[in-house]
């Protein structure tokens, strides 16, 4: 994405406009299959929150994008740091005639475009800290962590006169200012608030792998609106050749990953193929771009294995990343950014050329610098943020709720009731203790 930040009286595409509102419904719907993708991957009686704690990103970053967080991210550049346009707050100086600079869409339809973005990045975080954290604590940590790290960042990577996107930063939909800023963010957060109880001890299995692989599926739909779209138009080749490469590298981690699970563990998962799918999409979403079909293939395949490794790490150095967000957004986020400075091929969005196609090593250092950076920031905010509400509000459930089950303790309600099933003739033929002993199935 490389927006501009005035308005100007460019010609409108109705062809374009309707492209990105399609783009923008396909990015919304990555939420709620983020939800189920969680959803599914905890135990039955976390299912509610995980759902809630993405949802309520829906609602708490709408209303703070529309007062303040589009402003922040797009508005015009102080400092090469932050952005601030007083027509963008409250969206209060914008008419629906107004086109946003240098491109055919409206000022309206490239906001709410953005407004996806920003709805999903804080909510990637939560599968980190699955189980444990009150549902309070985490909507107070929202709206923190999108003003002072996700408004700031995607001003950096992509608001004219951000600091990366001066730099030639490539980002071409969120590689850093999505993945590896929740990723990293997740890190952040769990070093701080601690483990899972029972962890490394207890089963803790995912419930419902049907629901993962369904969210998966809403995933990588939604992931070509998020990709394809973020071109803001279909007038040169480049969105369709983002398209075209998000498929291709999908395709490719999640076969990589099930390979390496087969060699390393004996198996091929449903777990591993959803989980090896998201990290092809996480590290072609900044790449994809620049580098060819062939390159797609090649980054897809680095990011399934280099994901499957990672994930594993959590055991090795005992940092409690529930449903692998560190593992996943974090490494592939990271991976799919660095690769551009190898297998940018000069003739998609720029022509930019990496180091297999004769371009040195320029464009890799750049990367670096934006990757590290990001990464780096979003770690150590994001720790002090979670500290803060600690020591304040508390962030954890009691060990009585979370042992018990977060969603009675903070909704309740539990996912599934089972209170209707059976009658009273068949009820009554139960052995007795046969009720007792199913509660030992882990939940």
């Amino acid at each position: 994405m490389a927006p501009a930040i005035t308005l100007a009286a460019d010609k409108l595409s109705a062809a374009n406009t309707g492209f990105m509102l399609i783009c923008s419904a396909l990015v919304l719907i990555m939420t709620p299959g983020l939800a189920f993708f969680y959803g599914g991957m905890v135990r039955v009686k976390s299912t509610l929150n995980m759902l809630m704690m993405s949802f309520i990103s829906m609602g708490i970053v709408t209303i703070l994008w529309v007062l303040y967080g589009f402003s922040m991210a797009f508005g015009t550049d102080h400092g090469s740091l932050i952005g601030w346009e007083s027509d963008f707050v409250g969206w209060t100086g914008i008419d629906k005639a107004d086109i946003w600079s240098g491109y055919t869409i409206p000022v309206f339809v490239f906001a709410v475009f953005q407004m996806m973005f920003a709805i999903i990045t804080p909510a990637l975080i939560s599968g980190a800290i699955a189980d444990r954290v009150k549902f309070t604590a985490w909507s107070i940590f929202l709206v923190l962590w999108a003003t002072l790290v996700y408004f700031p960042v995607a001003h950096w990577v992509w608001g004219t006169g951000g600091w990366a996107f001066e730099l030639g930063v490539i980002d071409f939909a969120g590689g850093t200012a999505v993945h590896i800023n929740a990723g990293a963010a997740a890190l952040g957060v769990i070093l701080v608030i601690g483990k899972r109880v029972g962890f490394k001890k207890d089963p803790m299995r995912p419930h419902s792998l049907p629901l993962v692989m369904l969210g998966a599926g809403l995933l990588w739909f939604g992931w070509f609106g998020f990709n394809a779209g973020s071109w803001l138009g279909n007038d040169d080749g480049v969105g369709p050749l983002m398209f075209v490469n998000t498929q291709i590298a999908t395709a490719a981690a999640m076969i990589a990953w099930l390979a390496y699970e087969k060699i390393r563990h004996g198996a091929f998962t449903t777990l591993g193929a959803a989980s090896g799918a998201v990290a092809g999409l996480v590290a072609i979403t900044p790449s994809g771009g620049a580098v060819s079909p062939m390159g797609a293939i090649a980054v897809g395949v680095i990011a399934g294995v280099a994901c499957a490794a990672a994930v594993g790490l959590k055991y090795k150095f005992g940092y409690d990343d529930s449903l692998d967000v560190v593992g996943v957004h974090m490494v592939g986020g990271v991976v799919g950014s660095l690769l551009i400075g190898l297998f940018a091929s000069g003739k998609g969005q720029s022509d930019v050329e990496g180091l297999f196609y004769g371009g040195g090593m320029d464009q890799f250092w750049k990367q670096c610098a934006g990757v590290f950076a990001v990464l780096g920031y979003s770690l150590v905010v994001s720790a002090v943020l979670a500290f803060l509400l600690d020591k304040t509000i508390g962030m954890r459930v009691s060990e009585d709720e979370e042992v018990s089950g977060i969603d009675q303790a903070e909704h309740a309600e539990t996912a599934y009731d089972f209170s209707g099933a059976g009658g009273g003739a068949a009820r009554s033929a139960v052995p007795a203790g046969v009720g007792a002993d199913s509660k030992k199935v882990d939940a």
